[in-house]
């Protein structure tokens, strides 16, 4: 592959700037900068001046309201939105459920949804881990039996990110226990309103609510929200793993991780502070690791676009995208050593990024620790590499 940009693309390039220079607000963008949450009316008002403008949905066809862009235009909108401190969609509305319901789902499925999605006027979140089935997801235990054109739900899920917010679940749900597990699971689209769901928050050490638990008792689902056939939701759930996996190599979360540890450093030598050798060399091994990430993540989403077969790649992303950004957030503990307490809310040299730096790592990155185990625990990672590359 050529990564070198050609006149249009640069062109392009300039046109994305352009619009995020005009429609980012500047509180807007200190929050992501921070690692501060956004909130969901601003996320919500976000994805709706993107999708004015047909870009909220970069990853999809264009017959279904996409861009219908290519690799590198979705690379170059994606690393102009990183690097102006624009807030991340929801990704488990645009890249994982609904390229699900555009590859598996019916009709009436695709115009109830995929328009609500692309304007944030649905939002969706995930239910595959339940206490007893984390990443081993063919162990799930929550069941849908089947009455008449109905389904009834019992059961949990658990680590379930935006539950407060969402207003649909997506779910794995067990629909045969007689058969081998992966063949007797269904894929089912669950209405957050319905009778016998409730949400249970899940606290950090911090006191910040992160994750949820959504039990289901006796929840009654219209078989026409099952996604492809029933007992064959497994397929599914591997389309959307892959999906997720390639999602969370977080590449554009690591770039601004990193511009903001360059940050500090660049603070740290305007004060004629010296940092030892040894941080030097963290920090160029970190620039090589990202831009290795980058150039990785970029071949295997052009062999998937041209058709070829994408197999462990997406893990091994997963694998050291996560473990990156855990690095990353060592070095700036690090660095507060260096920085000192901060004064009346402001450093020294009357600038804010040592308090910004506290706070960053007070919202962040504490809840980045569990990114080796959400989407697939790192042990688990390293079993499908050792099966699909190594043949062990």
């Amino acid at each position: 592959m050529n990564y070198q940009l050609t006149t249009e693309q640069v062109k392009f390039k300039q046109e994305i700037e352009n619009f995020l220079r005009s429609s980012l607000t500047s509180e807007l963008t200190d929050k992501v900068k921070r690692g501060a949450r956004v909130s969901k009316a601003e996320l919500t008002e976000w994805t709706r001046l993107l999708n004015q403008n047909g870009w909220s949905a970069p990853n999809w066809p264009s017959e279904y309201g996409g861009t219908g862009w290519n690799l590198f235009q979705r690379h170059i909108f994606e690393s102009c939105c990183r690097e102006a401190h624009a807030p991340q969609l929801s990704g488990f509305g645009f890249n994982m459920v609904g390229p699900a319901i555009i590859k598996y789902g019916s009709e009436r499925q695709k115009r109830e949804f995929l328009p609500k999605i692309q304007n944030a006027d649905l939002w969706f979140c995930q239910g595959y881990s339940e206490p007893q089935a984390g990443s081993d997801l063919a162990g799930v235990l929550t069941t849908a039996r089947r009455v008449g054109d109905e389904y009834v739900v019992n059961g949990s899920k658990i680590w379930t990110s935006g539950a407060e917010d969402a207003d649909w679940i997506f779910c794995l749900v067990r629909t045969d226990s007689e058969v081998q597990k992966q063949r007797g699971i269904s894929f089912l689209l669950i209405n957050m309103k319905s009778p016998g769901i409730s949400v249970k928050p899940l606290k950090a050490f911090n006191g910040k609510r992160l994750w949820n638990q959504v039990f289901f008792e006796d929840v009654r689902v219209a078989t026409s929200q099952r996604l492809g056939e029933e007992n064959h939701g497994w397929t599914v759930a591997k389309s959307l793993l892959g999906d997720e996996r390639l999602m969370v190599s977080r590449i554009a979360e690591n770039k601004r991780i990193f511009s903001n540890l360059l940050e500090v450093v660049n603070l740290l030598e305007r004060r004629g502070q010296q940092l030892p050798n040894s941080f030097q060399r963290e920090i160029s091994e970190i620039e090589l690791r990202i831009a290795a990430l980058e150039i990785t993540s970029l071949r295997i989403l052009d062999q998937a676009d041209e058709g070829g077969r994408v197999g462990a790649e997406p893990s091994m992303l997963k694998l050291k995208g996560s473990e990156l950004v855990q690095s990353q957030d060592e070095i700036l503990i690090k660095l507060i050593d260096y920085l000192g307490l901060p004064k009346d809310g402001q450093d020294s040299d009357g600038e804010a990024v040592g308090p910004a730096l506290f706070e960053y790592i007070g919202s962040s990155g504490f809840h980045h620790r569990g990114y080796t185990i959400a989407g697939g625990s790192s042990e688990i990672q390293h079993n499908i590499i050792a099966k699909q590359v190594l043949g062990l």
